[in-house]
C-alpha cells in the first residue's frame, strides 16, 4: 500500500482576515463613489443657480441652495412651444404605467397558471411563442404596431400605449409565473380537482395566496421597463398623451434662449425618482421572488 501525506490546511489569521476586510470595504467604497458620481452631479447642479454653475466647479457643493430649478422643471420649463414642466407628462406616465402593470401582471399570471399546472396540447409552443417574443426587439414591432393600433383606432392615444406595453410585457410576466408556479406541487390542483374546485377558484383559492413574491418581481420589473420607455413613447404618442421621458428628452435638446443645466438636472432627477423608489424600497424584495421559483421541490 501507498502512503498518502496530507499537507494541513492553512487557516488565516485574525489580523489577516482584518485588513482583507479592510480592503475589501474600500474597494466597495470607491466603486460606490465613482458610481453615485453622476447621481451626486445632478442633484448638485439642479441646487445651484446659473449664475453658481457657470463659475463654480462641477463637483463643488452649491454655495447657496434653491429649488428654483425644481419648480421651474416641475411646472414652467418649455418641452416645444409649451411651457408646461413636467407635470402633465409626469401623470401621463402615472396613467399609462399602473394599468399597464396590472393588467399584464394579471394576464401573465393567468397564462403561467395555465402553462404549469393546466397541461393542454401545444402549451409547450405556446409558451416557446411567449418566450421568444420577450426576445424581439422593439424596433421590430414599430411598424406592425402603429398599423394595429391604427386599425383599433387608438393611434396617439393613452389606451394606445396601454395596449402597447401590456402586449410587449405578456411574454415576460408569463415567464416569471409560470416558472414560479412550476415549482408548487401539481398535487394541490389535482386535490382541488377532486374536492370540486374549477379553474379560477384554484387559481384564486391556492394560487394566488402564494404569488406574493412574484407578484412584486412583475410589478417592478414591469413599472420599471414601462416608465423608462422613450420609443414606444415617442412613437406612438402625440402632442397631450406623450410620456415623462418624452418631455424630458424635449426639455434637454430644447435650443431656445440660454441653456439651463440645473433645469435640465432637476428634471432628469424628477423622470427618475419613481423607478427610484420602487428599487429603493422592494429591490430586496425583487431579488428574494426571482429567486423563490428556482428550486422546485
Amino acid at each position: 500500500m501507498t502512503d498518502m501525506s496530507y499537507a494541513p490546511t492553512r487557516t488565516q489569521s485574525p489580523t489577516t482576515k482584518l485588513v482583507l476586510r479592510f480592503i475589501l470595504y474600500i474597494l466597495l467604497g470607491v466603486f460606490a463613489l465613482f458610481y453615485l458620481m453622476p447621481l451626486f452631479v445632478m442633484i448638485t447642479t439642479s441646487l445651484k443657480s446659473l449664475d453658481e454653475i457657470r463659475t463654480g466647479d462641477l463637483v463643488s457643493l452649491p454655495r447657496e441652495v434653491t429649488f428654483d430649478a425644481w419648480r421651474t422643471a416641475w411646472s414652467g420649463a418649455c418641452t416645444g412651444i409649451q411651457c408646461e414642466g413636467m407635470r402633465p407628462y409626469f401623470l401621463n406616465s402615472l396613467l399609462i404605467a399602473i394599468p399597464a402593470v396590472l393588467i399584464s401582471t394579471i394576464i401573465g399570471a393567468l397564462n403561467g397558471y395555465v402553462v404549469a399546472q393546466w397541461k393542454f396540447k401545444g402549451a409547450n409552443i405556446f409558451f416557446a411563442l411567449l418566450l421568444f417574443g420577450c426576445f424581439i426587439p422593439f424596433q421590430v414591432v414599430l411598424l406592425p404596431m402603429a398599423i394595429v393600433l391604427g386599425k383599433l383606432g387608438i393611434s396617439g392615444t393613452i389606451p394606445g400605449l396601454i395596449f402597447v406595453h401590456v402586449i410587449y410585457g405578456l411574454g415576460f410576466t408569463t415567464l416569471f409565473f409560470r416558472n414560479y408556479y412550476v415549482s408548487i406541487p401539481s398535487e394541490l390542483t389535482k386535490a382541488a380537482k377532486v374536492d370540486g374546485a374549477g379553474f379560477f377558484r384554484i387559481f384564486w383559492s391556492i394560487f394566488l395566496p402564494l404569488s406574493l413574491p412574484i407578484i412584486v418581481v412583475s410589478v417592478i420589473w414591469q413599472f420599471t421597463q414601462i416608465w423608462n420607455d422613450f420609443l414606444f413613447g415617442v412613437s406612438f404618442s402625440q402632442a397631450g398623451t406623450q410620456p415623462v421621458t418624452v418631455a424630458l428628452n424635449n426639455i434637454v435638446n430644447s435650443t431656445t434662449g440660454v441653456k439651463e443645466y440645473n433645469v435640465d438636472m432637476a428634471a432628469a432627477i424628477i423622470a427618475a425618482l419613481p423607478t427610484l423608489l420602487v428599487y429603493v424600497v422592494a429591490g430586496k424584495y425583487f431579488i428574494r421572488g426571482l429567486t423563490a421559483g428556482s428550486v422546485k421541490g
